[in-house]
């Protein structure tokens, strides 16, 4: 049978080479050539395009079900398209909170039907539901998210004697975002003594402090090295975080490490002219910290890139400072923001490729994904490095309408995503509303 798709004549970029040539897309939606001269029903030419994996964005905030008033998976999946991911792994804290095989259930029954990107789920940990955690169906979640600093949604996990029952005995990758609760609240106390709820803006980073983040992350480091746990530690923040962590292949490692493009983008100067719409938990820092972050990602010691997508309305983020909500959206120009740092020397194209798609599927054991190779699923995306993004000069797909890029030029530009061997995006317009399939994992 004939190929489906061939884009000919691009760069393809995977696993630490570059192959000029064309990629073959079969008619099940599997790759079913990797360089050379192919044919197919359909040729796109992509000459001086880089042709990558598409990203698997392991940390999102979609929304639904509860908060639809601020996206929806269909809004945000669609979203995600346009910034070049492919899969994405879709948190807990909505209403009602995932914390139980029900909840995981429908929403992969919601997905099916509405996600155009493929979707996984993470099961959420309280103080209460460890027998949740413990039966866990393995096929149905991705991993076990546990807010180790309260954030939105009210899912804190402080127990002791329940935190070291999830280290001990959860059969999946723990995913923690670590954050010391009490330091925040003592923080923000005396920020509000100081000014009220009109802080201004960089007060976040002093509030969500550096302390709040390592007394944390330094105790779930120490929980999954007495437990024997799998750990990956989400959205890193602060110099004093990697000294945690270390360096070396994924492969190697019990204790992963993740970075959000925010935290790598955006800087504590960034507030005076951000606001309100770079708060997020946690904080943006210090250049120091940032360089800090950047540094690490080059040496394996931070080993994925993820966004932590979580909009909100323009109206809840206009509220006064303090009671601002924290997120960002962040998918929609997840690929351009993070290929800037290629562009400008930074970082080699191909360790932004092992980040944003082979690391991903490689700590969640993501089945025939995250990769091209033949016979994969073709989950690709092409990048023309020689056009820009010029963020508003384009519509913003995200539900929310705004997007903290705002005035920003990148000299890269998602033109095609395919997502299952679908061809679903091409420069600013969606061409099907097929749906993304269930990740599955090899455990």
């Amino acid at each position: 049978m004939p190929n489906r798709y061939v884009l000919k004549n691009g760069t393809i970029v995977n696993e630490n080479q570059r192959i000029e040539g064309d990629i073959a897309i079969d008619e099940f939606g599997r790759i079913g050539q990797i360089g050379g001269t192919a044919t197919g029903s359909t040729e796109i030419d992509v000459s001086g395009s880089w042709i990558l994996p598409g990203m698997i964005d392991d940390q999102v905030h979609f929304r639904e079900p509860g908060m639809e008033h601020k996206a929806t998976i269909a809004t945000e999946s669609r979203a995600a398209l346009a910034g070049g991911i492919t899969s994405y792994m879709e948190m807990p804290n909505c209403i009602p909170q995932t914390i139980n095989r029900s909840r995981l259930l429908d929403k992969h029954e919601r997905a099916s039907q509405r996600s155009l990107a493929n979707f996984g789920f993470y099961l959420g940990a309280t103080n209460e539901n460890l027998e949740e955690i413990k039966a866990v169906d393995q096929e149905k979640a991705c991993g076990v998210k546990v807010f180790m600093g309260a954030s939105t949604g009210n899912m804190l996990v402080d127990e002791p004697l329940t935190l070291e029952g999830i280290f001990a005995s959860c059969p999946l990758v723990i995913a923690t975002h670590c954050e010391d609760t009490p330091t925040i609240l003592a923080n923000e106390e005396a920020v509000r003594e100081r000014y009220g709820a009109n802080a201004p803006p960089g007060t976040h980073a002093s509030i969500r402090s550096a302390e709040a983040c390592f007394k944390s992350s330094s105790l779930a480091v120490d929980l999954a090295k007495r437990m024997g746990s799998r750990l990956h530690v989400l959205h890193l923040t602060t110099s004093v975080e990697m000294g945690l962590f270390e360096t070396g292949p994924i492969e190697s490692k019990q204790i992963t490490a993740e970075v959000c493009i925010h935290h790598l983008h955006f800087n504590s100067d960034s507030y005076e002219s951000k606001g309100a719409d770079i708060k997020c938990n946690p904080s943006i820092k210090s250049k120091e910290d940032q360089l800090a972050l950047q540094t690490a990602l080059n040496d394996d010691r931070i080993d994925a890139i993820a966004t932590d997508h979580a909009p909100h309305t323009r109206e809840e983020k206009n509220q006064p400072f303090l009671d601002a909500p924290a997120g960002l959206p962040l998918v929609e120009f997840a690929l351009p923001c993070v290929l800037e740092f290629v562009k400008r020397g930074t970082y080699d194209l191909e360790r932004i490729v092992e980040k944003v798609s082979h690391a991903p599927a490689k700590l969640f054991n993501v089945r025939e994904r995250g990769f091209l190779r033949e016979g994969y699923w073709a989950d690709l995306v092409v990048v023309d490095p020689t056009q820009d993004t010029v963020v508003d000069e384009r519509t913003v797909f995200s539900k929310c309408g705004w997007t903290p890029f705002a005035g920003s030029t990148f000299s890269t530009q998602v033109t095609n995503t395919f997502v299952n061997g679908n061809h679903m995006y091409s420069r600013g317009e969606f061409l099907t509303n097929t749906c993304g399939m269930a990740l599955q994992y090899d455990r």
